[in-house]
């Protein structure tokens, strides 16, 4: 079986057929036909099974490995075909459970982004509000200074009509006049 993803790890249906087992087709045995066996019983002529010897065990246990190992081994390949796929599977399915966090992460930003939109708004409108406020205290030192400088006009011109009007009384005073 061939891996084209990591999401698709299931077994394909050729797959199931290798599971099989056919029946083991053992050799029957009669005592009569085969001498190394002895057939076993109990004193009311019970059978009780038979004693086989060494090499035909030998033998039989051969030939049960030969018939069951190419199953098992197929069995043995398949179950590890399908630990693989089941580790990839785990393998993308943490990868999809830091994308699932990250993304939920991400929803956390994008409301911290629009709570900072909100906030940069509140800033721009502060700052414009300085700089008016800046403009108008501006307008008013230009205005303060004027005025100062018109009341000192206003104060040193009333000083010089004070000095003329002294000199005018002084010129209006009588003097008086010399005697020869």
């Amino acid at each position: 079986m061939t891996r084209s993803s990591s999401a698709n790890c299931r077994l394909e249906p050729e797959m199931w057929s290798n599971f099989r087992f056919k029946k083991p087709r053992l050799p029957t045995m009669e005592p009569a036909e085969h001498p190394e066996c002895e057939l076993v019983g109990d004193a009311q002529g019970d059978p009780g099974g038979f004693v086989v010897a060494e090499e035909s065990l030998q033998k039989l246990s051969e030939g049960l490995t030969r018939h069951y190992l190419p199953n098992l081994k197929r069995l043995q390949r398949a179950l590890g075909e399908l630990t693989q796929n089941q580790s990839v599977l785990l393998d993308t399915l943490g990868q999809e459970n830091v994308k699932f966090q990250e993304f939920r992460a991400a929803g956390n930003v994008s409301t911290m982004l629009t709570e900072a939109k909100a906030y940069q708004q509140k800033l721009v409108n502060i700052r414009r509000e300085m700089i008016s406020l800046h403009e108008r205290t501006n307008r008013l030192k230009k205005r303060a200074m004027k005025l100062q400088q018109q009341k000192q006009k206003d104060e040193l011109k009333q000083e010089e009509q004070r000095e003329k009007e002294l000199q005018r009384e002084k010129s209006l005073l009588a003097k008086p006049a010399k005697r020869s």
